[in-house]
């Protein structure tokens, strides 16, 4: 959770004051817990896929910060060879797949994957994360429809932060608790604080064990909050100062911390050096992407399509 703050903060100060990150550009300040909660729950072989809201669950993952930074400066050595940026970041080694600029399109890319798994035979599960806007979109029915009926072994889980860019859930849904979406399908669900990792892991786990176990998806709300605008660009008008401050007192790394001291599980001066370590390892990734190579010309259209052409096999 620290270094995901830490690495988004920096970023953001490369963006605003330096220049050095251009184009949309979202951070995940606040919405640390469900990263935390949803790994320890999880086994290395599960996916995760979500929207464009991505640096912190690639990097709880275990996407490298260097990887990702590099990513962000568009550089060749980013995860994505420096053609995604920000809102398409991509790990395959650690099972992570996107980063998805079209919101809601990662939905149906989770339910794919969860598919694949099945096909396979494998007891490996999906997540598929997305936010309350994206909610809104007909892709989750449909998904939601052929999920249930296909017992897919996915977890589709939203990040509800409360706004849709700049708009309150309240003002695009008669139906403000989004878990309840899931029971026109007849599928599990449940609403969970978003900003607590050890409730997350629990319902998380719950989750994924019923999916592994073969009984199809669930849907999980978690009820979050971030502290940054939409994107960086954003003037945040919408929400009053007072609500921001109001949600900081949650702050889950503020939390975490309390949690480790009041039951000694470390001292503070551990919990310095591991802030002291995270701050190195985030400022080598600045150099690492300052030092980094432009992607060449050549490599422009280079993995836009596939190379290999697989031929349709017909018994």
């Amino acid at each position: 959770m620290q270094l995901i703050r830490q690495f988004e903060s920096k970023s953001e100060e490369m963006y605003k004051m330096a220049g050095k990150i251009r184009g949309f550009f979202h951070v995940y300040n606040g919405q640390e817990a469900i990263a935390a909660g949803c790994m320890t729950a999880t086994n290395h072989e599960d996916s995760f896929i979500t929207g464009y809201r991505d640096h912190g669950l690639a990097l709880a993952k275990g996407m490298s910060p260097n990887a990702a930074m590099a990513e962000l400066y568009g550089k060749a050595t980013g995860c994505s060879k420096g053609k995604g940026g920000s809102m398409h970041l991509f790990d395959k080694a650690n099972n992570f797949y996107g980063g998805h600029g079209i919101v809601g399109a990662q939905i149906g890319t989770g339910a794919g994957l969860a598919f694949a798994e099945q096909y396979r035979g494998s007891k490996n599960v999906v997540l598929c994360f997305f936010g309350d806007g994206a909610a809104r979109q007909g892709m989750l029915h449909e998904v939601f429809n052929i999920a249930m009926l296909w017992k897919l072994p996915v977890v589709f889980i939203c990040e509800n932060n409360n706004y849709a860019m700049g708009t309150s859930i309240e003002r695009t849904s008669n139906v403000i608790d989004i878990y309840k979406l899931a029971d026109a399908y007849e599928m599990p669900s449940d609403k969970l604080d978003g900003m607590t990792p050890e409730i997350v892991h629990e319902g998380v786990a719950r989750a994924v064990k019923r999916a592994r176990d073969g009984e199809g998806p669930t849907l999980l709300e978690m009820k979050t909050y971030r502290y940054r605008g939409h994107s960086v660009s954003d003037p945040q008008k919408y929400r009053s100062k007072d609500e921001v401050e109001e949600y900081k007192d949650q702050d889950p790394l503020i939390k975490v911390r309390k949690t480790i001291l009041d039951n000694n599980f470390a001292s503070e001066a551990t919990l310095q050096e591991i802030d002291e370590k995270i701050n190195g390892i985030v400022e080598a990734s600045v150099k690492f992407a300052e030092e980094s190579p432009w992607p060449d010309d050549s490599e422009l259209l280079k993995d836009v399509y596939i190379d290999q052409h697989y031929p349709f096999i017909v018994d």
